[in-house]
């Protein structure tokens, strides 16, 4: 993972830095299971926290009218966050371990979508090339 820095944030589009909201609260559940296996019920609730707060941002960030999918990730979002305010209350490993999963599964998904998104260079590259056609044609025309 790059260190990320204020300047790496800024160049970040909405959906790489979802992506990274993503891996933040995977490594958070991780973390978390961790010290509740040594005990550290202290720093795990932290890690729980941070992960719910992941949440909450990515939550806010949902835009509506998109579609369905974002009904669809803001429920799945509170239903992620009530289990992890269970665990956190039980120091239950299998309920964090359930909600890393469905994480996991949204952000392989969610990874597979950006690496197929056309890059912005290309995009970029082929609007000057349509341009480009676009004044051709037209001084051909002249």
């Amino acid at each position: 993972m790059e260190i990320l820095t204020e300047e790496i944030v800024y160049k970040k589009n909405s959906q790489q830095l979802t992506a990274l909201l993503y891996e933040g609260f995977i490594e958070s559940l991780k973390a978390a299971i961790t010290l509740i296996e040594q005990k550290n019920y202290i720093d795990a609730n932290k890690r729980l926290q941070k992960a719910n707060d992941i949440l909450r941002r990515l939550g806010v960030g949902l835009k509506y009218d998109a579609g369905i999918i974002a009904h669809q990730l803001d429920a799945l979002y509170n239903y992620m966050a009530e289990r992890l305010i269970e665990a956190n209350m039980k120091k239950d490993v299998s309920i964090i371990k359930e909600v890393l999963q469905l994480m996991t599964t949204i952000s392989s998904a969610w990874n597979e979508v950006l690496k197929n998104e056309p890059r912005p260079t290309q995009k970029s590259f082929m609007q000057k090339a349509a341009a480009y056609e676009k004044f051709v044609t037209t001084y051909e025309e002249k």
